[in-house]
Protein backbone atom coordinates (compact mmCIF):
# COMPACT_ATOMS: atom_id res chain seq x y z
CA UNK A 1 0.00 0.00 0.00
CA UNK A 2 2.79 2.40 0.95
CA UNK A 3 4.63 1.53 -2.28
CA UNK A 4 1.51 2.30 -4.33
CA UNK A 5 1.09 5.64 -2.60
CA UNK A 6 4.73 6.49 -3.23
CA UNK A 7 4.45 5.61 -6.93
CA UNK A 8 1.29 7.69 -7.25
CA UNK A 9 3.00 10.60 -5.57
CA UNK A 10 5.98 10.39 -7.94
CA UNK A 11 3.71 10.44 -10.97
CA UNK A 12 1.62 13.29 -9.62
CA UNK A 13 4.77 15.35 -9.21
CA UNK A 14 6.32 14.30 -12.53
CA UNK A 15 3.30 14.87 -14.77
CA UNK A 16 3.17 18.68 -14.33
CA UNK A 17 6.86 18.84 -15.22
CA UNK A 18 6.29 16.81 -18.37
CA UNK A 19 3.33 18.99 -19.33
CA UNK A 20 5.37 22.15 -18.75
CA UNK A 21 8.07 20.86 -21.08
CA UNK A 22 5.48 20.77 -23.88
CA UNK A 23 3.48 23.94 -23.19
CA UNK A 24 5.95 26.82 -23.47
CA UNK A 25 3.14 29.37 -23.08
CA UNK A 26 -0.61 29.10 -22.97
CA UNK A 27 -1.69 27.55 -26.26
CA UNK A 28 1.87 27.06 -27.57
CA UNK A 29 3.69 23.72 -27.69
CA UNK A 30 7.35 22.93 -28.36
CA UNK A 31 8.44 19.54 -29.68
CA UNK A 32 11.08 17.91 -27.44
CA UNK A 33 14.55 17.89 -29.05
CA UNK A 34 14.79 14.13 -28.56
CA UNK A 35 12.23 13.68 -31.32
CA UNK A 36 14.78 14.97 -33.86
CA UNK A 37 17.76 12.86 -32.87
CA UNK A 38 19.43 10.58 -35.42
CA UNK A 39 17.37 11.63 -38.43
CA UNK A 40 19.18 10.35 -41.53
CA UNK A 41 20.87 13.10 -43.53
CA UNK A 42 19.82 15.83 -41.11
CA UNK A 43 22.77 16.70 -38.90
CA UNK A 44 22.57 20.47 -39.28
CA UNK A 45 23.09 22.90 -36.41
CA UNK A 46 19.82 24.45 -35.20
CA UNK A 47 19.36 28.22 -34.96
CA UNK A 48 16.48 30.12 -33.38
CA UNK A 49 14.92 33.58 -33.56
CA UNK A 50 12.05 34.95 -31.49
CA UNK A 51 9.10 36.16 -33.59
CA UNK A 52 6.59 37.63 -31.18
CA UNK A 53 5.41 34.86 -28.86
CA UNK A 54 7.04 32.13 -30.92
CA UNK A 55 10.48 30.63 -31.35
CA UNK A 56 11.26 30.08 -35.03
CA UNK A 57 13.82 27.45 -35.98
CA UNK A 58 16.03 27.84 -39.03
CA UNK A 59 19.14 26.33 -40.56
CA UNK A 60 22.07 28.55 -41.52
CA UNK A 61 24.50 26.54 -43.62
CA UNK A 62 27.37 27.50 -45.90
CA UNK A 63 29.89 30.35 -45.94
CA UNK A 64 28.78 33.38 -43.95
CA UNK A 65 29.83 35.66 -46.82
CA UNK A 66 28.12 33.59 -49.51
CA UNK A 67 25.12 34.80 -51.47
CA UNK A 68 21.99 33.88 -49.55
CA UNK A 69 19.37 31.38 -50.65
CA UNK A 70 16.16 31.37 -48.61
CA UNK A 71 14.49 27.95 -48.94
CA UNK A 72 10.95 27.63 -47.62
CA UNK A 73 8.99 24.41 -47.18
CA UNK A 74 5.22 23.98 -47.33
CA UNK A 75 2.53 21.84 -45.71
CA UNK A 76 2.92 19.33 -44.04
CA UNK A 77 6.73 19.18 -44.35
CA UNK A 78 9.60 21.01 -42.62
CA UNK A 79 13.24 21.93 -43.24
CA UNK A 80 14.13 18.23 -43.39
CA UNK A 81 12.76 18.46 -46.94
CA UNK A 82 15.88 20.39 -48.01
CA UNK A 83 18.55 18.07 -46.60
CA UNK A 84 19.52 16.80 -50.08
CA UNK A 85 19.74 20.30 -51.56
CA UNK A 86 21.74 22.10 -48.88
CA UNK A 87 25.06 20.24 -49.46
CA UNK A 88 24.91 20.95 -53.21
CA UNK A 89 24.23 24.64 -52.68
CA UNK A 90 26.79 25.18 -49.91
CA UNK A 91 29.45 23.37 -51.97
CA UNK A 92 28.72 25.89 -54.74
CA UNK A 93 29.51 28.68 -52.26
CA UNK A 94 26.03 29.75 -51.20
CA UNK A 95 24.66 30.39 -47.72
CA UNK A 96 21.37 28.57 -47.13
CA UNK A 97 18.78 29.92 -44.71
CA UNK A 98 16.11 27.25 -44.26
CA UNK A 99 13.32 28.01 -41.75
CA UNK A 100 10.59 25.89 -40.25
CA UNK A 101 7.23 27.61 -40.47
CA UNK A 102 5.59 28.18 -37.11
CA UNK A 103 3.65 25.01 -36.36
CA UNK A 104 6.14 22.83 -38.24
CA UNK A 105 9.51 21.19 -37.67
CA UNK A 106 11.43 22.53 -34.69
CA UNK A 107 9.51 25.82 -34.54
CA UNK A 108 6.89 26.41 -31.84
CA UNK A 109 3.39 25.08 -32.44
CA UNK A 110 0.23 27.06 -31.69
CA UNK A 111 -2.53 24.60 -30.80
CA UNK A 112 -5.37 26.71 -32.20
CA UNK A 113 -6.11 26.47 -35.90
CA UNK A 114 -7.42 30.03 -35.72
CA UNK A 115 -3.84 31.22 -35.21
CA UNK A 116 -2.72 29.78 -38.53
CA UNK A 117 -3.94 32.43 -40.93
CA UNK A 118 -2.15 33.21 -44.18
CA UNK A 119 -1.14 36.63 -42.83
CA UNK A 120 0.20 35.12 -39.60
CA UNK A 121 2.69 32.99 -41.51
CA UNK A 122 3.70 35.76 -43.90
CA UNK A 123 4.35 38.12 -41.00
CA UNK A 124 6.38 35.50 -39.11
CA UNK A 125 8.68 34.78 -42.06
CA UNK A 126 9.04 38.50 -42.75
CA UNK A 127 10.19 38.95 -39.13
CA UNK A 128 12.81 36.27 -39.68
CA UNK A 129 14.10 37.89 -42.89
CA UNK A 130 14.27 41.29 -41.21
CA UNK A 131 15.62 39.93 -37.94
CA UNK A 132 18.53 38.29 -39.77
CA UNK A 133 18.87 41.39 -41.99
CA UNK A 134 18.99 39.27 -45.14
CA UNK A 135 19.84 41.12 -48.36
CA UNK A 136 20.33 40.24 -52.03
CA UNK A 137 18.44 37.02 -51.33
CA UNK A 138 17.47 34.33 -53.81
CA UNK A 139 14.13 32.88 -52.76
CA UNK A 140 12.95 29.35 -53.46
CA UNK A 141 9.55 28.09 -52.34
CA UNK A 142 7.33 25.09 -52.95
CA UNK A 143 3.73 24.37 -51.91
CA UNK A 144 2.78 26.72 -49.03
CA UNK A 145 6.43 27.81 -49.03
CA UNK A 146 5.69 29.62 -52.29
CA UNK A 147 2.38 31.07 -51.11
CA UNK A 148 3.97 32.48 -47.98
CA UNK A 149 7.38 33.28 -49.41
CA UNK A 150 6.16 35.10 -52.50
CA UNK A 151 4.14 37.39 -50.28
CA UNK A 152 7.25 38.02 -48.15
CA UNK A 153 9.20 38.81 -51.32
CA UNK A 154 6.52 41.15 -52.67
CA UNK A 155 6.22 42.99 -49.35
CA UNK A 156 10.03 43.25 -48.90
CA UNK A 157 11.17 43.35 -52.51
CA UNK A 158 14.31 45.41 -51.87
CA UNK A 159 15.78 42.48 -49.90
CA UNK A 160 15.37 39.94 -52.72
CA UNK A 161 17.47 39.66 -55.86
CA UNK A 162 15.98 36.57 -57.53
CA UNK A 163 13.04 34.19 -57.26
CA UNK A 164 12.67 30.50 -58.05
CA UNK A 165 9.33 28.71 -57.68
CA UNK A 166 8.82 24.97 -57.85
CA UNK A 167 5.40 23.31 -57.59
CA UNK A 168 3.82 26.38 -56.07
CA UNK A 169 1.71 29.42 -56.74
CA UNK A 170 0.27 32.73 -55.61
CA UNK A 171 -3.48 32.10 -55.93
CA UNK A 172 -6.26 34.67 -55.75
CA UNK A 173 -9.74 33.40 -55.02
CA UNK A 174 -12.13 34.31 -57.83
CA UNK A 175 -15.69 33.26 -58.59
CA UNK A 176 -15.17 32.47 -62.26
CA UNK A 177 -12.79 32.77 -65.18
CA UNK A 178 -9.58 31.03 -66.23
CA UNK A 179 -7.91 31.55 -62.85
CA UNK A 180 -10.76 30.04 -60.82
CA UNK A 181 -10.17 26.61 -59.34
CA UNK A 182 -12.12 24.23 -61.60
CA UNK A 183 -14.71 22.06 -59.89
CA UNK A 184 -13.23 18.61 -59.35
CA UNK A 185 -9.62 19.80 -59.62
CA UNK A 186 -6.91 17.86 -57.80
CA UNK A 187 -6.54 20.63 -55.25
CA UNK A 188 -10.25 20.87 -54.43
CA UNK A 189 -10.34 17.08 -54.02
CA UNK A 190 -7.39 17.32 -51.64
CA UNK A 191 -9.11 20.17 -49.78
CA UNK A 192 -12.18 17.99 -49.26
CA UNK A 193 -10.04 15.10 -48.02
CA UNK A 194 -8.25 17.49 -45.69
CA UNK A 195 -11.55 18.68 -44.23
CA UNK A 196 -12.24 15.09 -43.26
CA UNK A 197 -8.91 15.01 -41.43
CA UNK A 198 -9.82 18.20 -39.59
CA UNK A 199 -13.14 16.65 -38.59
CA UNK A 200 -11.29 13.60 -37.23
CA UNK A 201 -8.65 15.76 -35.54
CA UNK A 202 -5.54 14.22 -37.11
CA UNK A 203 -3.47 14.13 -40.29
CA UNK A 204 -1.12 11.21 -41.11
CA UNK A 205 1.84 13.39 -42.06
CA UNK A 206 4.59 10.79 -42.33
CA UNK A 207 2.44 8.32 -44.24
CA UNK A 208 1.26 11.01 -46.67
CA UNK A 209 4.73 12.25 -47.55
CA UNK A 210 6.35 8.82 -47.68
CA UNK A 211 3.65 7.45 -49.98
CA UNK A 212 3.83 10.52 -52.19
CA UNK A 213 7.58 10.15 -52.71
CA UNK A 214 7.63 6.35 -52.68
CA UNK A 215 10.06 6.10 -49.76
CA UNK A 216 8.78 4.56 -46.50
CA UNK A 217 12.05 5.40 -44.75
CA UNK A 218 11.19 9.13 -44.52
CA UNK A 219 7.91 8.66 -42.65
CA UNK A 220 9.47 8.83 -39.17
CA UNK A 221 11.29 12.09 -39.95
CA UNK A 222 8.12 13.80 -41.13
CA UNK A 223 6.25 12.53 -38.08
CA UNK A 224 9.02 13.70 -35.73
CA UNK A 225 7.66 17.24 -35.11
CA UNK A 226 4.34 15.86 -33.86
CA UNK A 227 4.34 13.79 -30.64
CA UNK A 228 0.54 13.71 -30.85
CA UNK A 229 -2.29 15.33 -32.85
CA UNK A 230 -2.53 18.48 -30.73
CA UNK A 231 0.78 19.62 -32.29
CA UNK A 232 -0.71 19.43 -35.81
CA UNK A 233 -2.97 22.51 -35.99
CA UNK A 234 -0.89 24.12 -38.74
CA UNK A 235 -0.54 20.96 -40.80
CA UNK A 236 -4.26 20.35 -40.51
CA UNK A 237 -5.65 23.77 -41.38
CA UNK A 238 -3.35 25.29 -44.01
CA UNK A 239 -5.01 23.56 -47.00
CA UNK A 240 -8.20 25.37 -46.01
CA UNK A 241 -6.35 28.71 -45.98
CA UNK A 242 -5.45 28.64 -49.67
CA UNK A 243 -7.42 31.51 -51.30
CA UNK A 244 -9.99 29.63 -53.37
CA UNK A 245 -13.13 31.75 -53.24
CA UNK A 246 -13.90 35.36 -54.16
CA UNK A 247 -14.53 36.37 -50.55
CA UNK A 248 -11.27 35.00 -49.13
CA UNK A 249 -9.72 37.47 -46.63
CA UNK A 250 -6.28 37.05 -48.26
CA UNK A 251 -7.39 38.16 -51.72
CA UNK A 252 -6.54 41.86 -51.37
CA UNK A 253 -3.00 41.08 -50.23
CA UNK A 254 -2.65 38.52 -53.03
CA UNK A 255 -3.61 41.07 -55.65
CA UNK A 256 -1.14 43.58 -54.23
CA UNK A 257 1.58 40.93 -54.40
CA UNK A 258 0.73 40.24 -58.03
CA UNK A 259 0.98 43.97 -58.75
CA UNK A 260 4.59 43.75 -57.55
CA UNK A 261 5.39 40.67 -59.61
CA UNK A 262 3.76 42.05 -62.74
CA UNK A 263 6.44 44.77 -62.58
CA UNK A 264 9.21 42.47 -61.33
CA UNK A 265 12.23 42.86 -63.63
CA UNK A 266 14.66 40.84 -61.49
CA UNK A 267 15.43 37.24 -62.52
CA UNK A 268 12.51 34.86 -61.94
CA UNK A 269 12.67 31.13 -62.69
CA UNK A 270 10.17 28.28 -62.57
CA UNK A 271 11.32 24.72 -61.84
CA UNK A 272 8.18 22.60 -61.56
CA UNK A 273 8.12 18.81 -61.70
CA UNK A 274 6.34 16.79 -64.36
CA UNK A 275 4.31 14.69 -61.92
CA UNK A 276 2.38 17.04 -59.64
CA UNK A 277 -1.38 17.17 -60.31
CA UNK A 278 -1.88 19.88 -57.66
CA UNK A 279 0.24 22.62 -59.26
CA UNK A 280 0.44 21.45 -62.87
CA UNK A 281 0.37 24.42 -65.25
CA UNK A 282 1.12 27.00 -62.58
CA UNK A 283 4.57 27.62 -64.00
CA UNK A 284 3.07 29.01 -67.21
CA UNK A 285 1.18 31.66 -65.24
CA UNK A 286 4.41 33.03 -63.76
CA UNK A 287 6.20 32.85 -67.09
CA UNK A 288 3.41 34.85 -68.71
CA UNK A 289 2.88 37.51 -66.03
CA UNK A 290 6.32 38.20 -64.52
CA UNK A 291 8.63 40.35 -66.70
CA UNK A 292 11.74 38.93 -65.03
CA UNK A 293 10.74 35.44 -66.17
CA UNK A 294 11.18 36.34 -69.83
CA UNK A 295 14.19 34.65 -71.42
CA UNK A 296 15.02 32.51 -68.38
CA UNK A 297 15.70 28.76 -68.81
CA UNK A 298 12.53 27.53 -67.15
CA UNK A 299 12.97 23.91 -66.18
CA UNK A 300 10.76 20.86 -65.85
CA UNK A 301 12.15 18.42 -63.29
CA UNK A 302 11.32 15.01 -64.70
CA UNK A 303 10.42 11.98 -62.63
CA UNK A 304 9.21 13.85 -59.54
CA UNK A 305 5.85 14.46 -57.91
CA UNK A 306 4.67 17.17 -55.55
CA UNK A 307 7.64 16.96 -53.16
CA UNK A 308 10.32 17.35 -55.81
CA UNK A 309 12.93 18.21 -53.15
CA UNK A 310 12.69 14.63 -51.89
CA UNK A 311 12.78 12.90 -55.24
CA UNK A 312 15.07 15.19 -57.25
CA UNK A 313 16.65 17.44 -54.64
CA UNK A 314 20.18 17.36 -55.96
CA UNK A 315 19.03 18.13 -59.51
CA UNK A 316 16.82 20.98 -58.32
CA UNK A 317 19.71 22.44 -56.30
CA UNK A 318 21.92 22.41 -59.39
CA UNK A 319 19.22 24.27 -61.34
CA UNK A 320 19.09 26.96 -58.65
CA UNK A 321 22.89 27.25 -58.46
CA UNK A 322 23.17 27.70 -62.24
CA UNK A 323 20.38 30.27 -62.22
CA UNK A 324 22.18 32.36 -59.60
CA UNK A 325 25.53 32.10 -61.39
CA UNK A 326 23.94 33.11 -64.70
CA UNK A 327 22.14 36.10 -63.17
CA UNK A 328 24.65 37.97 -61.02
CA UNK A 329 23.50 40.81 -58.77
CA UNK A 330 24.32 44.11 -60.51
Amino acid sequence: MKVSIAVALIFSLACPVLAASEAIKAGILRTPDARFENLPGYDFEPHYLEAGDYRVHYLDEGPTDGEIIFLLHGEPTWSYLYRKMIPVLTKAGYRCIVPDLIGFGKSDKPVSMDTHTYKFHVDAMAKLVKGLDLKDVTFFGQDWGSLIGLRVVAENEARFARVVVGNGGLPVGVASGPEAFPEGSAFLRWRKTNQGMIDRGDIPVGMMVSRSVGDPSVAAAYDAPYPDPKYKAGALILPQRVPVFADDPANDAQRKAWEVFEKWEKPFLTAFSDGDPITRGGDKLFQRRVPGAKGQPHTTIKGAGHFLQEQKGEELAQVIARFIADNPVP
